[in-house]
């Protein structure tokens, strides 16, 4: 199994020095999306003091043209903080800092979708809308083999792995349970986690968030999976579809719902949002994905659990569909809807954003308008 050459170091040599005292000082590290609108980026400075909200944090800045995000000659970007949390890997007082970024002239960089998410978002907060997102990933060793297959050949086929126990069908537990408790602690609204269908790939599910909370708790929780396999010297990877032929790909459901869809007779609500999204599919594809919907074609093939990526459906309990209405929910008759599309590498703050425009400020159209 191919893995990392620091995760060779000793760890019990490190924890020493992790354990000294830091007397006041605070390390804040700060956390960027980079100019591929799926990589992470963090660095860290010292504060004097422990910082008691974002308004104690000050801006920074970083140099764009390594990330892909500006050129050299005018390479400055600046570091808004934007949700802090609790640091698990140095712990208290230390602190992760999630931030957008900002260019040389103080406008949102390309790959920024959180400022208009925020703007969203802020039109539609006496509606209360709460989000759930379930992330799929899939561990890999360094070369890119899926962690645990075997090294010339494939495991056993689908059918054992989902929700599965025991050493031949649950593979990198181990990382599954480091990434729970870290999570916990820093704060992520972090609701569960399971084996999925592909061995090696895993879920792990945020929420409920409300408003511009999914997208940031969902970005600093792939940090923190980032960081865990870093230290077991594996990568986790968002890919949709990170192995061809006949294994599930890796999406990123999203569970939506309004005030109005979670009181009596909200079902009529969410019907109504159904249709608005139907004439809206090419839109929503286009930002359920980071490469404006060339990812998700590797995944949305009609078989392994997901919907034709040309073809817009919907239906109770149908795993299939594009979008899902829970049985409990055509039951009760309110609820919430689960959307299938997004996949497991797209942006949170652009798929929430465009769940907001569509459903509840009916746009129409290609185009998001710019209010």
């Amino acid at each position: 199994m191919a893995t990392s050459a620091s995760a060779q170091l000793s760890k019990v040599v490190k924890r020493q020095y992790m354990e000294l005292p830091q007397g006041d000082k605070v390390q804040a590290m700060y956390i960027w999306i980079d100019g591929t609108g799926e990589g992470l980026r963090c660095k860290t400075r010292t504060l004097d003091s422990e910082p008691k909200s974002i308004e104690d944090l000050p801006e920074w800045n970083f140099d764009g043209s390594s990330t892909y995000q500006s050129e050299g000659s005018n390479s400055d970007m600046y570091l808004i903080p934007s949700a802090m949390f609790r640091d698990p890997f140095r712990k208290d007082p230390n602190k992760l800092v999630l931030c957008e970024v900002l260019k040389y002239n103080r406008k949102p960089a390309e790959t920024n979708h959180r400022h208009t998410c925020k703007k969203v978002m802020e039109m539609v907060d006496h509606q209360i809308p709460w989000f759930g997102m379930e992330q799929e990933y899939t561990i890999l060793g360094t070369d890119g083999h899926p962690f645990g297959w075997p090294s010339n050949g494939f495991p056993g086929p689908q059918g054992p792995y989902y929700c599965g126990v025991g050493a031949d069908k649950a593979y990198g537990r181990d990382i599954v349970e480091a990434h729970y408790k870290a999570c916990l602690y820093a704060g992520v609204m972090i609701c569960g986690t399971n084996a999925e269908v592909m061995p090696a790939q895993w879920e792990f599910q945020i929420g409920p968030c409300e408003g511009i909370n999914m997208g940031d708790h969902l970005w600093v929780a792939r940090f923190i999976l980032h960081r865990v396999c870093e230290d077991f010297g594996v990568v986790a990877s968002f890919d949709p579809k990170p192995i061809p032929g006949n294994w599930n790909g890796a999406g990123c459901h999203t569970n939506f719902s309004t005030k109005e869809m979670r009181e009596d007779g909200g079902l009529k609500c969410i019907e109504e949002c159904i249709d608005k999204l139907g004439k809206r599919h090419n839109y929503h594809i286009r930002a359920y994905d980071p490469k404006g919907g060339l990812d998700n074609a590797r995944r949305l093939t009609g078989h392994h659990e997901t919907s034709n990526i040309h073809e817009f459906s919907a239906g109770v309990a149908n795993r299939g569909a594009s979008i899902r209405i829970p049985r409990t929910v055509g039951q009760e008759k309110k609820g919430y809807f689960e959307d299938r599309r997004p996949s497991a590498n797209c942006d949170p703050y652009a798929v929430t954003e465009a769940l907001i425009r569509t459903c509840l400020l009916d746009e129409e159209g290609e185009e998001p308008v710019d209010y």
